[in-house]
This record gives structure tokens, sequence and C-alpha cells, in this order.
């Protein structure tokens, strides 16, 4: 387990357009044509969950038009095609797809426009279009495991755009809005099939992200089968379809205290409040249960708002070293959930976590 990864991996490729995902400027020539192996490097980036966008000072109607002719237009999420400068565009990519600019990567054919964008924005990892061919084979392009949230990520971001729309012409309270999306929560113990996904989430996941540890597939794999551990896996469902296997929460179960050491959330469903509804689920657990409900936090420059969450859901600070804060929960009362979204938890769930909780008293005692 550890709190940092060692490479970061990038989770959108930003392309230039003219001389770079294609030959010629299209202003001045409109039959421009695609770099020889672009469209398989687009294609492959986006079976490995990789998306993928476009910062280009070019006319946007033109370009799109090429991009459609191209069969390319569909890989590309909030192009920013117009004559702002090219750190702007990266800069409102990231923050549509509610990443950090330091999983970015950056694509152009001059040097100048590489410098523009790393002198406004340093995290980025600024490319030569020249190292193309090397593109696949960077670390931080190759995810350990492509799983099938990986392969519909793009998709799964297109239909976000849906909601976002249907959002924005919503005109009452917003949790009316959120009741209309007829949210569907599932929260279940981890499977062995789990944990390529899971694994994923503790090295994607950093705003909605509780302590920033990070677990391997065979770390993963051993705490399935601990008896002093709770593993659950979280999976969100609405009317425009799904967002997968969004959550994640560790709980290291003791006699007499249960100790939250990880609860993550995927960004795209951060205005869902979810991460909240799982950390009520866990709550009514160890009450049912009567055990003391402590939780780990790790302060960051991006996860204050799991701290907020915490807060707002009773949980009061029992001590801080550093960064590092243990909260605990007084358990005065039973919490709900609220009421525009429908909570599904595996029957299982509860029994396993009663039997822990009966075998560890008995180690305790003897």
């Amino acid at each position: 387990m550890s709190a940092e990864e060692t490479h970061k991996s990038i989770k959108c490729v930003v392309w230039d357009l003219d001389d770079t995902l294609w030959h010629g400027t299209l202003l001045e020539d409109a039959s421009v044509q695609l770099r020889s192996g672009v469209p398989e490097i687009i294609r492959v980036l986006d079976q490995r969950g990789i998306l993928q966008s476009i910062s280009s000072k070019n006319d946007h109607e033109l370009a799109m038009t090429h991009l459609k002719s191209f069969d390319l237009a569909e890989y590309f999420l909030y192009p920013q095609i117009n004559w702002s400068s090219k750190s702007a565009g990266v800069k409102e990519i990231a923050a549509a797809l509610n990443i950090s600019a330091d999983s970015v990567a950056f694509i152009d054919d001059q040097p100048f426009e590489r410098d523009e964008v790393n002198s406004a924005l340093p995290e980025v990892l600024c490319l030569d279009v020249a190292s193309l061919d090397q593109l696949l084979e960077m670390p931080e392009m190759m995810p350990r495991f492509v799983t099938n949230e990986s392969r519909l990520r793009r998709q799964m971001y297109l239909t976000d755009i849906e909601r976002k729309s249907a959002e924005t012409a919503f005109t009452g309270p917003a949790e009316e809005f959120l009741a209309s999306l007829e949210m569907e929560f599932s929260i279940q113990l981890a499977q062995e099939g789990d944990l390529q996904r899971l694994e994923e989430l503790t090295l994607r996941t950093h705003q909605l992200n509780t302590t920033g540890y990070t677990f391997s597939y065979d770390e993963l794999s051993a705490l399935l089968r601990s008896p002093e551990h709770l593993l659950l896996v979280a999976e969100l469902n609405d009317k425009y379809g799904t967002y997968g296997k969004v959550g994640l929460a560790l709980v290291e179960c003791r006699a007499e205290v249960w100790n939250i050491k990880l609860l993550l959330m995927s960004c795209r469903v951060m205005s869902r409040g979810v991460g909240a509804v799982l950390l009520t689920f866990i709550t009514r657990l160890a009450i049912e249960n009567r055990v003391r409900l402590q939780a780990e936090f790790i302060s960051n420059d991006r996860n204050r708002m799991m701290y907020v969450t915490y807060k707002f859901n009773n949980f009061r600070e029992l001590e801080r070293t550093g960064k590092l804060v243990i909260f605990e929960n007084p358990l005065l009362s039973t919490p709900d959930f609220p009421d525009y979204i429908r909570v599904k938890a595996d029957g299982a769930l509860r029994s396993v976590a009663t039997e822990r909780r009966a075998d560890l008293q008995m180690f305790s005692v003897t």
C-alpha cells in the first residue's frame, strides 16, 4: 500500500490539428490528409480508456467537418477549436472532464505551442508529434489493466454530457433534479472479478479520495480474503445508463472498533452525493454491529471535499498528526439515505460483517 503512484497515468490526450493530426494547414488547403498511423493510435487509446480531445487554433465548423469525414469526430470530447491559446483550450478540457492537468498530455508539432502550454500549465505532459510512433509504448499510456469501464469510458462521458445538458435546462431545486435521474446505488462485497477495476480506481481517483492509498491487484486480493477487512464496491445507474463501478471502501474491522482506511468515488459522480451515501451505509452497518467507527483522512491539495463529507456526516476529529486525521463518529443516531436515490445492498454483506465481528470478538477474548 502506498499514497503515491510510481508514475502518473494519462487520462486524456489532447491533439493539435494542423501538421499534427493531419498534414498541412486546413485554412490553406481543404484537402488535408491524416498523418499515417493516427486513426489506429486514436482507437487504441480509446480502447485503453484514455480520453481524447483537441486544442487547435482553427475554424471550428470547418475542422469538425473534416474530422467527421475521417470518422474521428466521435472520439474527441469537449474539443476546443478556436483562436484562443492552446493552454486555454487544454485548461478548459481538463475542467470539463473534471481531471487534473497532470493527467493530461498535449501533442503539437510546434515547439512554441508546446512551450506556451508548458509555461501556463507545467503539469501537462507536452509531446512532439515527431515522436508519435512511440506514444502507445509510453508507460503513462499503458494502464496495467483494461477493464470494462475503461472500454466504455468515452461513452460514459458522452452520456454525462446528456445529463449535464438536462441539468442545465432544469429549473427546480437540485434535489428534484437528482430525483428525476432515478438513481440506483448498489453496494456489494467486492469479488475477484472487481479487483482490476478497484486497482484502477485507487490509481486514477484523486479528488474524491480520503487517504490517497493505492493498492495493487495482489494487495486487494489479500484484503478480499482477510477476516479483518471489508472491501466494498459501489455501482451507480440512472435513467440515462450506467456510470459503472464508481466507488470503493476499505474497512478494517477490529473487535471493538472499525476503521475506514479508504473511501473513494470516481470524479464523474462528484455532484451526485454518493460518497456520503456509501459513508451512511457503513455507519449504519457499524451501528448494527455495535462497534465504534473511526476513519482515516490524509489531506492534500485536491481532496478537501472528502474532509467536508466526513464533517457533514457527523464525524469528529479525534486526533491529528501532520496531514493524517483520525475521525470518529459518535453513532448517536441511525442516519437516513437521501430520498432522491435508491440504495441496494448485497444481502450477504450484513451477515459477513456480523460473522467477522463475532470471530474477532472470540479471538480477542481468547
